[in-house]
């Protein structure tokens, strides 16, 4: 998007929220046998390690299938350390990205670390108008998108929490008649892995796993904070007719998140789309009372020129944040005291 960038205060107030955009704490690597550090928080025990998937074969939801394969998902067989580029470039070929893991190389791989980070494989598919989105650490989410025709990519320890052996691989298929997981792994384009020992080595990398979904695409298990953390960095590369996809499908997903509700907004008032921001920012503000949306309704009013709009979004806003957030006080009142100028300026005709 070329052209000055808009007033962050008023049209940019997620970014008050920082907290939103924090990477992800832990970041393993793969590749190298002798990665330093030790995953912390696993199970130990193998039965702990494995307890998701005993109680998938157990007792399956009745709505899951019991057999799922997708077996036209592309394979790359991965070269020396690159099972990183080998596992996006799998993901994004599977939703009609064209990219190979030679291009992906420069992207992803981290020469001194012997891999990828996972840092780097959510952020890549930002630069193949693609969303990296995280997925919840349960085994049944993985086998959902699986249902939905989505290929997971998962990470594993496949050596000991002391002496891990990081890898990414693509989850494709799962046979809960036969009690196994289908992956595209390394230089095997099927592997059938009995399924416990696959959640146990799952479980040593955190149960870290993501789809990779072209905007619009909401995959069915994603939760709200997923949503923002991939809606958040996909915008910042992204051109805005695409970010603006990206945010709407969120927030339709999850009308009662703020956040989502303002990003959709704050997509399309950078835009230029003021009248839709308007209605974006009003349905936040209705159904949360955010001083954020009501202040950001109260600027896109005022771009409009309907200043009496504006005194009286900027007013809720005053109300909301001194009552309960109080950390906006400050925006809210210069966003306040920019309406009254305008007023004052050019008064209202009665």
């Amino acid at each position: 998007m070329s052209g000055p960038r808009p007033d962050r205060r008023r049209l940019g107030l997620l970014a008050l929220g920082a907290v939103l955009t924090r990477a992800w704490a832990w970041r393993g690597l793969t590749g190298a046998a002798a990665a330093s550090g030790a995953l912390t928080g696993c199970a130990t025990l193998e039965d702990a390690g494995s307890a998701q998937a005993r109680a998938l074969l157990a007792s399956p939801p009745a709505d899951l299938p019991r057999n799922i394969h997708l077996a036209d998902t592309p394979f790359f067989a991965q070269t020396e350390l690159q099972c990183g580029p080998a596992t996006l470039a799998t993901l994004l070929n599977a939703i009609g990205r064209q990219v190979s893991p030679a291009e992906l190389t420069p992207q992803l791989f981290v020469p001194e670390r012997g891999g990828s980070l996972q840092v780097e494989m959510l952020a890549a598919p930002r630069r193949h108008d693609a969303l990296a989105i995280r997925l919840p650490e349960r085994l049944e989410a993985l086998l959902r998108e699986l249902a939905a025709g989505h290929p997971v990519g998962v990470m594993q320890n496949l050596g000991l929490d002391w002496a891990p052996l990081w890898h990414f691989a693509v989850l494709i298929g799962c046979d809960l008649d036969r009690g196994e997981a289908i992956l595209r792994s390394g230089t095997t384009r099927e592997q059938r892995l009995d399924l416990l020992t696959f959640e146990r080595t799952w479980a040593r990398a955190q149960r870290w796993a993501f789809v990779v979904r072209p905007p619009g695409d909401v995959p069915p298990t994603a939760t709200a904070a997923a949503l923002r953390e991939a809606c958040l960095g996909f915008e910042r590369i992204a051109p805005a007719s695409r970010a603006i996809i990206a945010w709407e499908a969120a927030a339709r997903a999850w009308p009662a998140d703020t956040v989502l509700g303002m990003g959709w907004g704050n997509a399309l008032a950078r835009a230029g789309q003021t009248e839709a921001a308007a209605k974006a920012f009003t349905a936040v503000a209705e159904s949360t009372d955010s001083a954020a949306a009501w202040n950001n309704l109260a600027s896109i009013r005022l771009q409009q020129g309907r200043a009496l709009d504006a005194r009286q979004a900027a007013r809720r806003a005053l109300l909301r944040a001194a009552a309960a957030e109080p950390e906006l006080l400050a925006a809210v009142r210069s966003t306040q005291a920019e309406v009254e100028a305008a007023l004052s300026r050019s008064p209202p005709a009665r």
